[in-house]
């Protein structure tokens, strides 16, 4: 079965990551075979599933190893099989990146280049977090996991090595229950309404902003001015994610916030 791509892309952002999709989507269509798509970013996974949605006979699902995972992979499987959720095994797998970085502080890109430079595709790598001075673990497909297993490499001076381990094995982030906060600001500004509920003061908000930390709606933003609107969400790097869920003008001319933290 041929999908009519042109009007399943119209407005798509992401239309080559997308049409990547529905090529597996019509194979789908065709065998009645579920597939996992490869790992894709949070804002590609919500267009993808979006347009998806909205295909008839077709149901999907994601996951990316673990609550919240930020990069994930879509089962898209036949409607009315919803038992393949359940039966289906998740395909990521564990790899810990061992190394020395007690005198050499490291962030989660350092790690992304040392894995693109083993040849890698970016599409086989899932979240990539720092377990304190002794490297970082990564969640990635089964076959990413099998190729980097007792690889060495290194990240500027400090050697390291890759161990493949079970998703049980990882130490994953810490998992936050989502809350609800209200504040009162002057302006529905990015870095006003950032600063409250993220607890940071707003010089903070804007060097978190300037080293490419903070992002608006999943993209990398440099307007610290920027007007919220309910809907938006704010993403920051060890800090979770912030997403405005009410905005009241009150009668003083300032602004009631409703913000849902996770």
């Amino acid at each position: 079965m041929k999908l009519s791509r042109r009007k399943l892309l119209k407005g798509c952002n992401y239309p080559i990551e997308a049409n990547q999709i529905l090529v597996q989507v019509e194979e789908v269509l065709k065998t009645w075979a579920p597939i996992w798509t490869p790992f894709v970013s949070a804002p590609i996974r919500e267009e993808i599933i979006r347009i998806v949605q909205g295909i008839t006979d077709i149901s999907c699902f994601s996951n990316g190893g673990y609550q919240n995972a930020e990069r994930q992979r879509i089962l898209i499987y036949r409607t009315g099989r919803e038992e393949i959720r359940n039966q289906t095994i998740i395909p990521c797998k564990g790899i810990e990146i061992q190394g020395n970085f007690l005198f050499d502080r490291t962030e989660p890109q350092d790690f992304w280049e040392a894995l693109m430079q083993t040849g890698l595709q970016e599409d086989a790598i899932g979240d990539i977090w720092i377990t304190g001075d002794k490297g970082a673990n990564v969640i990635c497909t089964p076959e990413a996991s099998k190729f980097l297993e007792d690889q060495k490499g290194f990240i500027r001076d400090v050697k390291i090595i890759y161990k493949s381990i079970e998703l049980a094995e990882l130490h994953l982030p810490q998992q936050r229950s989502p809350r609800k906060i209200s504040t009162v600001e002057a302006s529905r500004r990015l870095d006003a309404i950032s600063s409250a509920g993220f607890g940071l003061s707003r010089a903070k908000v804007i060097n978190q902003i300037k080293k490419g930390k903070l992002r608006f709606n999943w993209h990398t933003t440099n307007n610290a001015s920027r007007s919220l609107s309910i809907g938006d969400r704010l993403q920051l790097e060890g800090k979770g994610s912030l997403e405005v869920i009410n905005l009241e003008l009150t009668k003083r001319g300032r602004w009631r916030v409703e913000l849902l933290k996770k």
